[in-house]
């Protein structure tokens, strides 16, 4: 059996919005005689948009209706409808994200990408999802090591760290090429962003709209940005600077550094030395590139250049967002696609715990994601038990029912997410012991964490398989 589903990658960034279509190829690879396992064998880009400077209204808002002018001429330049679309992901990245109207924009676009698509503005998920678009994850499994990927594009520089094919590290920072623009024919400065003014000036440097500044002025600038980016990899002694340019927390850096790469519109700057036309894109960006490509950067790691650079992060949304649950999975009903349901871990193996230790367990926990005088939905996520007895099964139901009774009261499904290969048993138990009354969605297959969203797609494969996105917005700590 081989079913191809069609996914879109929309990229809405700070300079530039492009889009691709991928055509993914699911398999059952299991033998006739075992239980049907559904795989993601083939991956395939089958269309790349041209890219275009990201409208704007004003400094402040995205042009809304220009965006969605761009995507259906796309759309319509690939011979692909939006009820073509079963999966994907439409992000609006870097200083973009924080436009005022950026939620907005997302909802305008809502009917262009099909019923299963994620729309997300989360610094680690783009910076996963660059990472995997540049082949970040591949290279460090490949190299069995670590491989540190920067995407840099005109608002924000997006870290992710893959080791062995893994994501174990992410950070962000305001270092990107559009963040000093000139006017049109000069090194007038048309726009200077706050954390640049800030940066310049601790080198004796003042920016201002309306001002002209020199080459030289600028390539310190843009040398400090690069030191800044030294500093986060700990090449160099952190400074108070690096927190003022981070947006939220930093590297752990408590992990072996191998490898290096650049995705991002930048990038191509970090590896071509060019020396001429420096502002023919009326920013930094290029003389950001010349500046990281000159930086001890390039020296203590080894260089890794992917195939993918201004790319990658819309070839990461349109390919890499999605998996693929278990083969034995339980739904009551066609509820989907579910979607932004927040996740709630419970330790490993805390499930094959005394029934009324697990439920009181899971009852405290479910406090968290309380809401003024509501419950929210929410999804359980538990390891679940290999090959597990008629027993065992009943338990772990009784418990989570017990657990979940404040939820179960409201019209809202019971979804629980397991790791191991049980959902089938576990759902149809959950379901026989709400006595038929209560929708239940029951997949395996998956891994998350606390912290994470899951959203859920319509089933594939003749109902035996769910598409899946984890959006990772929060890293543990260990």
């Amino acid at each position: 059996m081989r079913e191809e589903i069609l996914s879109v990658g929309i990229d809405i960034g700070t300079s530039t919005t492009q889009l691709v279509f991928s055509r993914i190829t699911l398999e059952n690879t299991a033998s006739a005689a075992s239980v049907p396992r559904i795989s993601i064998v083939d991956k395939a880009l089958i269309y790349r948009s041209s890219i275009y400077f990201t409208p704007l209204l004003s400094q402040n808002e995205i042009d809304g209706g220009k965006v969605r002018e761009i995507i259906v001429k796309e759309y319509q330049k690939a011979g692909i409808r939006p009820s073509d679309i079963h999966t994907g992901a439409v992000i609006i990245t870097g200083e973009t994200a924080r436009k005022e109207n950026a939620a907005l924009v997302l909802e305008t676009l809502s009917d262009l990408a099909g019923e299963f698509v994620v729309a997300t503005a989360g610094p680690d998920l783009e910076a996963i999802i660059a990472g995997r678009g540049a082949g970040a994850d591949r290279w460090s499994k490949h190299q069995k090591g670590t491989v540190i990927n920067l995407d840099i594009g005109g608002g924000t520089t997006n870290i992710a760290v893959f080791q062995d094919g893994q994501v174990i590290d992410t950070a962000c920072l305001d270092i990107g090429g559009r963040l000093i623009r000139f006017q049109e024919y000069s090194t007038r400065i048309a726009y200077a962003a706050p954390k640049l003014k800030l940066l310049a000036a601790e080198l004796g440097i003042h920016l201002e709209e309306g001002m002209e500044i020199s080459f030289e002025e600028l390539e310190k600038v843009t040398g400090r940005m690069a030191g800044i980016l030294e500093e986060v990899l700990g090449l160099r002694p952190a400074t108070p600077m690096l927190s003022v340019m981070l947006t939220g927390k930093d590297l752990k850096r408590n992990y072996p550094m191998d490898s290096i790469s650049f995705s991002g519109g930048v990038a191509d700057y970090v590896y071509a030395h060019k020396q001429e036309g420096f502002f023919k894109y009326g920013d930094i960006g290029i003389l950001l590139g010349k500046a990281i490509g000159e930086s001890s950067m390039m020296d203590r790691f080894q260089v890794y250049q992917p195939s993918e650079t201004i790319r990658a992060t819309v070839v990461g949304a349109g390919a890499h967002t999605v998996e693929i649950s278990g083969s034995t999975i339980t739904y009551t009903e066609d509820l989907f696609p579910l979607k932004n349901i927040p996740i709630l871990k419970m330790l490993l193996k805390e499930e094959q715990l005394q029934d009324k230790d697990f439920s009181e367990r899971i009852k405290q926990k479910v406090k968290w994601f309380g809401l003024e005088r509501e419950i929210q939905q929410l999804a359980l996520a538990i390891r679940g038990v290999k090959n597990p007895s008629f027993l065992q099964v009943q338990r772990i139901a009784s418990s989570i029912i017990a657990g979940m009774d404040s939820l179960i009261e409201q019209k809202l499904p019971l979804v629980v997410v397991v790791e191991n290969d049980m959902a089938k048993v576990l759902g149809q138990t959950l379901h026989r012991q709400l006595e038929y009354k209560k929708e239940v969605v029951c997949i395996d297959g998956v891994r998350v964490d606390n912290g994470d969203y899951i959203d859920i797609g319509r089933p594939l494969a003749n109902g035996r398989v769910v598409p899946v996105v984890i959006k990772t917005l929060v890293f543990n700590a260990e």
